[in-house]
């Protein structure tokens, strides 16, 4: 690299460090920087556009183009050739703008007499802010030292972009952290809940994006770097031999800590005048870029981990440690990219709520949000980089809906809302004592789901007569390695004694799909919803299973067990599993161990195939728990992830619930008890159409219990199956809209 261009590239940096330290409004600091920009590459066009909001990018500095196209030119992302920079982040180096593909030519600009155009993005750590772009007349393509020295200045705007440097009221730019922000995710758990942001994660702020002495700056990273590799080589040297996986992650780190081209890329970023906290996210930036667009599920892994270590030298360099000593705000919401379940529990229920830019409706963060009872977004991408530690934040986890820094009006509406549900708990508090006794002298048993100790309490508090499930795979998952069969002996033995003589159903560990145990090799799978999960995973790994199965016994100590097994697709599964306990219960007993006063052993029914298994099945099974959530998605083809697809079909779909209606009669047929167990069972509307099925056993979270038992004791079931009845006689797809007005017709508001 030639020394001349790495002193005028320093040159260009400490002029615009100094004009950042001016103190200036926005927009003049902003003009200053495009005629600086254009007089050191020599071209007669400098603009930078910044999005104005999430789609759209707004001309907001120019020097070379017509001034009064300043904040009157706006694009949207993918428009022309600085909307394509935007959206494939990705620069555009051409000789012959006009020629390209998608140039769209904006006379209010008066830009058609420049040839030349070089358009790189200006971004953070794969957010894009916003396009730098040059223009020439004389038609030729920019070098590589040109584009090299024009990125390491968007690496610089793009900081202090971030920072709040160009804020001003002219043109309505406001701060990136001021104004309010909606964000659309989806629902991992209902509720809604006001609170304040707590970041589990706070960004690492780079001040001082530019230096003048490469040399101190070279020394400051080397160390840092020489930090990183003892602290990586001090992990892997406490990692057990057995730990084929985390030493696997460890090994990638170390390469990467090692990796002369990393080291000499951020070397090279400090010769041209950034610091070595620059240096290092230029670097972090490209990779994260890299990591959207590449599709090979081991790069993305690779990239994750560069990501993450990148992470830590930075927090080195700026003495930004995790812990950066922000107190935790009344009412906090935690905001997280993803969050682990140890992670996640060590907050403990002082959360109000949590939102996630990554997560899935049932992973471990969901099964945790559930047992907490606090509303959970997921999906809210971005909102990561918007939120500051303390903003005021409204999580409306009904719709998937998150509202930060809200204006007065939403606030207002959003707590009214609060306010209304708060109200109905206290009227669903007098039911607690009262059967689910419908108007037709049924009654609906209501159970509870629970995976927490702390969920135990709600058995009294919410009414529920037992836990129709207890997920058993929190304990695996909070922890490094496999859990010791005395420590989930104990636990289990806690969660009968809590729940006081009342019925506990303990589902086997469900692990796979959205669940990974952190010491089990993750499993590429081109579907892992359909894959090797769940009672597949217990009968190829029979050693914990038959562990787990060990527990339970001892735990029951005498008292009744009932256990389930989750997933079960056919009968050979079944009766494998059921062999397993079998096995274990002689084992036990040889040993000298209690075994329990009576054993229960169910299955969940979570496939349409398992409701056309051979009458031996449902002549053998003890009980059956349909597993709504993943029956519903298999049932419709539609991957309850997918957005797209899953909000297709509805639960009161006429197809839906006849097929409920026949596993019910196959059940009775042979009088095995059968139960609904999943989200939909706790929504009233939904509830009361699977109780008109025939369901008489409904297991929810412990807060929808009031709401669904308020709505049965007020109804007659017989004319709700009626009312679905001839719905679908009349040819209706879903039997909501009917369903809703004859509930409407008796005073409900669904």
């Amino acid at each position: 690299m030639p020394n001349n261009m790495e002193s005028e590239s320093r040159k260009l940096l400490g002029r615009l460090r100094d004009t950042l330290a001016e103190d200036s409004a926005g927009q003049a600091r902003l003009d200053r920087i495009t005629n600086l920009i254009a007089d050191s590459m020599q071209t007669e066009v400098c603009s930078i556009y910044l999005f104005r909001d999430k789609d759209t990018l707004e001309l907001c500095a120019t020097e070379g183009l017509k001034a009064e196209a300043v904040h009157k030119t706006r694009m949207r992302i993918g428009e022309g050739l600085v909307g394509r920079v935007a959206r494939t982040r990705n620069m555009v180096n051409t000789a012959d703008a006009p020629s390209e593909p998608g140039f769209r030519y904006m006379p209010e600009t008066g830009e058609e007499i420049y040839s030349s155009f070089l358009g790189l993005p200006i971004q953070r750590l794969g957010e894009i802010l916003g396009v730098l772009v040059v223009q020439s007349k004389t038609a030729r393509a920019f070098t590589g030292d040109e584009v090299y020295a024009l990125e390491v200045v968007a690496m610089v705007l793009a900081e202090m972009t971030e920072l709040g440097a160009f804020v001003g009221d002219e043109g309505g730019m406001g701060a990136l952290h001021k104004h309010p922000v909606m964000f659309r995710g989806a629902t991992g758990q209902e509720g809604v809940t006001e609170g304040h942001v707590y970041l589990h994660e706070p960004r690492v702020v780079v001040t001082n994006p530019v230096a003048d002495d490469p040399e101190a700056e070279s020394q400051r990273l080397r160390e840092a770097v020489d930090k990183l590799r003892i602290s990586v080589d001090g992990m892997l040297a406490n990692v057990e031999p057995s730990d084929k996986d985390q030493r696997e992650v460890l090994e990638a780190y170390r390469m990467f800590a090692n990796s002369r081209g990393w080291m000499r890329r951020m070397e090279e970023d400090i010769q041209r005048g950034l610091s070595a906290e620059a240096a290092v996210e230029k670097e972090q930036s490209i990779a994260r870029a890299r990591l959207a667009t590449v599709p090979d599920p081991y790069m993305r892994e690779r990239l994750h981990d560069l990501d993450d270590l990148s992470n830590r030298l930075l927090r080195i360099l700026t003495g930004q440690g995790k812990e950066t000593g922000a107190e935790m705000p009344e009412n906090p919401i935690l905001v997280a990219r993803n969050i682990g379940p140890g992670e996640l529990l060590d907050y403990g229920k002082d959360l109000k709520g949590i939102v996630l830019e990554q997560g899935s409706v049932g992973s471990h963060a969901a099964v945790v949000a559930r047992a907490w009872a606090i509303p959970l977004v997921i999906h809210a991408e971005g909102i990561t980089t918007k939120a500051l530690n303390g903003d005021a934040i409204l999580v409306d986890g009904d719709q998937g809906v998150v509202h930060l820094r809200p204006e007065d009006t939403v606030a207002t509406a959003f707590r009214d809302k609060i306010a209304m549900q708060a109200e109905a708990q206290k009227r669903y508090a007098g039911l607690v004592g009262l059967p689910a006794q419908t108007l037709c002298g049924k009654h609906i048993a209501l159970h509870m789901n629970a995976g927490l100790m702390a969920d135990l309490p709600s058995l009294a508090t919410s009414g529920a007569e037992g836990v129709g499930l207890f997920r058993t795979e929190l304990q695996f998952l909070i922890r490094n390695k496999v859990p010791r069969r005395g420590d989930l002996a104990s636990l289990y033995a806690r969660v009968m004694d809590a729940a006081k003589g009342k019925r506990v159903v303990f589902r086997t560990l469900d692990i796979g799909s959205d669940k990974v145990l952190p010491y089990m090799k993750p499993q590429e799978e081109p579907n892992p919803a359909m894959g090797w999960r769940a009672i597949r995973v217990g009968l190829d790994r029979g050693g914990v299973m038959r562990m787990q199965l060990q527990a339970l016994i001892r735990a029951s100590a005498g008292r009744p067990l009932t256990i389930m097994f989750p997933f079960v697709a056919q009968f050979d599964e079944f009766r494998d599993a059921k062999a397993m306990l079998d096995a274990v219960l002689e084992s036990e007993s040889r040993l000298g161990h209690v075994l329990p006063a009576s054993l229960e052993v169910g299955a969940m029914l979570e496939t349409p195939s398992l409701a056309f298994a051979p009458d031996r099945f449902f002549e053998e099974t003890d009980f059956i728990s349909i597993g709504g959530n993943d029956l519903k998605q298999f049932f419709f083809a539609a991957d309850r992830e997918n957005e797209r697809v899953r909000k297709r079909y509805d639960t009161l779909n006429y197809s839906f619930l006849s097929f409920i209606r026949q596993i019910v009669t196959r059940c009775d047929t042979f009088h095995t008890p059968v139960s609904f167990c999943g989200e939909d069972a706790g929504r009233p509307l939904e509830s009361v159409a699977l109780a008109a099925m025939g369901v008489r056993t409904l297991s929810m979270r412990p807060a929808s219990i009031g709401p669904v038992k308020a709505m049965l004791r007020r109804l007659d079931l017989d004319e709700v199956a009626a009312v679905i009845d001839k719905a679908a006689a009349e040819g209706a797809q879903s039997v909501r809209p009917a369903l809703s007005e004859h509930l409407a017709e008796r005073g409900f508001v669904t």
